[in-house]
């Protein structure tokens, strides 16, 4: 049985012929002094790519998928190989980092899909959930216990914490309008800003932190789950403490006193039944894959990739994930494909000098200040412009490599600047309903204006990053960072 098809354009025409503009203008001007014309077409390709995804011209994955064609067709990255200096267009899909977070998100499905993030949640709440506050707290440990394995702060934030805190907000009678500031408004925010600084703590707790860590890898400093986690582990906690007491204050909920919601948890947990033989073996596997990233490549030589086909072996031969389960998980699969092209592309603008050019421009206006001043400012522009981005990828594939090679240029010690922008690249999630994550969910559910959202969450941002560069940076000259 045939399938009629529309045909038509598979994008807004206004915005196709925008991005073609752009990306042929920058092809056609004459490459800067000291920059080859192999370059500059690179970066004209990526340039109109990143200006896609911002405008949402297509989805991410067809419009790396175009970039890829373009770039190869024009043999600035040759399909078959990298030979004559150049990067091969496909050599992404080889890179175990790809991978990586790839079987992280799968793993999450069964997170999701077994209850067990679930339970968890309601478990913390049960214990924390006497008061406002501790309802807050409850979801901050929940997030934090599951933030290692679930490489998606959507699926963290959106699928699991945004129902509970839906049903709290509710059962008080807290509903967007009038009663919003009764528990929804002050909640809604808080796991926002929660699941920003869990995806901060953990390489494998957002999607882009694996990519920060291949273009980290570009530039010679090599960053792995172990070393990710001790230099976030002592500002994350201080910051989980900290930021919903802030919001306590500053963005008070009107219902301080919950001593109903405990027993609603509990109420639910037992509707649940007890843990199925699923969900123990998958937090065995979750446990294991943790200890496995934490001390497997220093003890036991095992890449984190590896652990993680370990982790997915484990649910496929106990069938809590079936093969059928892995193929159907298209967000996955997506994200693989344009996680690869833009790895792709970012290797081949810094092989062919484009990152290294940017760096020396910049640095010969900047470089004779001190390194702690210029890294500060640096790190004020890379997380503040995030107002300008709708997509955590699109920030750090625009950003992160040439702020990074700026950085480590002026002096700053390659691995804390490496780190540190990484670590930023999470937080400024917080800073508006669009900026990613579970964002669109908690704003769409009604309960804060715009104004109060950025307001709020603007105030919030100045105390993280205080945290983070204050006691996270003295935390990691401890630690022998840099």
């Amino acid at each position: 049985m045939t399938e009629q098809v529309q045909v038509k354009l598979a994008f807004p025409l206004w915005k196709g012929v925008f991005t073609l503009f752009v990306g042929l203008l920058i092809w056609f001007m004459p490459p800067p002094t000291g920059l080859d014309i192999f370059a500059w077409h690179m970066f004209a390709v990526f340039a109109a790519t990143i200006l896609a995804i911002i405008l949402k011209v297509m989805p991410m994955g067809a419009v790396t998928m175009v970039a890829l064609v373009v770039s190869a067709m024009t043999g600035l990255t040759p399909i078959s190989g990298g030979g004559n200096g150049k990067v091969a267009a496909l050599s992404g899909f080889a890179n175990g980092t790809i991978w990586l977070i790839g079987i992280a998100m799968f793993i999450s499905r069964a997170v999701i899909k077994t209850g067990l993030g679930r339970r968890i949640a309601l478990w913390f709440i049960s214990k924390c959930g006497h008061s406002m506050l501790g309802v807050a707290y409850g979801l901050a440990l929940s997030d934090m216990v599951l933030g290692p394995g679930i490489p998606s702060a959507s699926a963290r934030g959106g699928g699991i914490m945004y129902p509970i805190t839906q049903s709290i907000a509710t059962a008080y009678q807290s509903e967007p309008g009038p009663t919003a500031r009764k528990a929804g408004a002050f909640l809604m925010i808080c796991v926002s800003q929660i699941d920003a600084i869990i995806c901060a703590m953990f390489l494998t707790a957002m999607a882009g932190n694996p990519l920060i860590a291949e273009l980290a890898a570009s530039q010679g400093i090599q960053v792995n789950w172990g070393i990710w986690f001790l230099g976030a582990i002592v500002p994350g906690l201080l910051t989980l403490l900290i930021i919903p007491l802030c919001l306590y204050y500053i963005y008070p909920p009107e219902l301080k006193k919950t001593p109903e919601i405990p027993g609603i948890a509990r109420e639910e947990l037992r509707k649940m039944g007890p843990m199925s033989l699923a969900e123990k073996i998958l937090a065995f596997d979750f446990v294991l894959l943790i200890v496995l990233w934490t001390a497997g490549d220093i003890f036991f030589q095992i890449p984190a990739t590896l652990s993680a086909f370990i982790g997915l072996a484990i649910l496929l031969l106990s069938n809590i994930m079936s093969w059928k389960n892995i193929i159907e998980e298209k967000t996955a699969w997506d994200t693989m494909f344009w996680f690869a092209v833009l790895v792709m592309m970012a290797n081949a603008l810094n092989k062919y000098g484009m990152i290294a050019w940017i760096s020396k421009g910049i640095v010969g206006y900047i470089g004779h200040f001190d390194w702690l001043l210029v890294f500060l400012v640096l790190i004020l522009v890379y997380f503040y412009t995030r107002y300008f981005f709708a997509s955590a990828m699109a920030h750090i594939s625009a950003m992160y490599l040439a702020f990074l090679a700026v950085s480590v240029s002026v002096g700053v010690p390659p691995l804390l600047a490496a780190l540190t922008l990484g670590y930023t690249s999470n937080l400024s999630m917080g800073l508006t309903q669009y900026s990613g994550g579970p964002g669109p969910a908690l704003f769409g559910s009604g309960y804060n204006s715009t104004g109060q959202w950025w307001g709020v969450s603007f105030l919030v941002s100045i105390v993280s990053i205080a945290i983070w560069l204050l006691a996270g940076g003295a935390w990691m000259k401890i630690v022998g960072i840099w």
